[in-house]
């Protein structure tokens, strides 16, 4: 019997990622930024490289909102790129744009989920569910300590990205987007691919984790 196909996709999906899930969670970077152990320019530089990445991710969304396989998935409460521009203007200024680069991993992270979005959208949807249900879980970990460590207003400038306004019942959404998972268009060998690409995805995501745990290495 293929245990496989009887699985739930959602099920499947979070069980195979769960060591690149993992990793990603436990980056020196991630553990000192929730530590304490990092300042707020830190904190700052993180979030400017999230707003590269969900450029990227929903810049490709309104042209694959009547996708069969990616459409469902293209949800106007889950936008967090408008919430990120505000975050940046507080945390930088009015000019928070000038000067703004990528780190490298971070634009190739960009990259990937841009090439997804315009040429597979099965491969998009892995980079929309690591992305988003991480903020509504994990991320809200994030708010509460960058609130308590830098003194945010609660759910205000700072850390509005990871504020969903529109969803009042988190719990109820994500059970509601495990169903779309679920009930995806795709064939055993597609829904194999798309577990691949969001094995990849969080190794992405831990590559600008690395990358930023070099730019601020804490002195012993």
């Amino acid at each position: 019997m293929d245990t496989t196909a009887a699985t739930p996709f959602s099920t499947l999906i979070r069980t195979a990622s769960h060591e690149q899930h993992t990793e990603a969670e436990t980056s020196a970077f991630m553990s000192d930024l929730l530590g304490g152990r990092l300042g707020v320019d830190a904190y700052t530089r993180y979030t400017e490289q999230l707003w590269f990445v969900y450029r990227a991710l929903e810049e490709g969304a309104e042209e694959l909102r009547s996708d069969p396989v990616a459409g469902p998935f293209i949800r106007p409460e889950l936008m967090r790129t408008a919430e990120l521009e505000r975050d940046l203007a507080h945390l930088r200024g009015a000019g928070w744009h000038e000067g703004l680069r990528p780190l490298p991993a971070t634009a190739v992270y960009a990259d990937r989920v841009a090439e997804c979005a315009r040429s597979w959208p099965a491969g998009y949807i892995a980079h929309h569910y690591t992305r988003y249900l991480g903020d509504l879980s994990g991320g809200q970990i994030i708010r509460d300590r960058a609130e308590k460590a830098w003194g945010f207003a609660r759910k205000g400038d700072g850390v509005r990205f990871y504020v969903f306004e529109e969803i009042a019942n988190p719990a109820s959404f994500k059970r509601g987007y495990r169903e779309l998972l679920d009930a995806v268009d795709a064939d055993e060998l597609e829904k194999k691919r798309i577990v691949e690409e969001c094995k990849r995805a969080f190794a992405l995501n831990t590559a600008v984790f690395r990358e930023l745990g070099e730019v601020f290495r804490r002195s012993a």
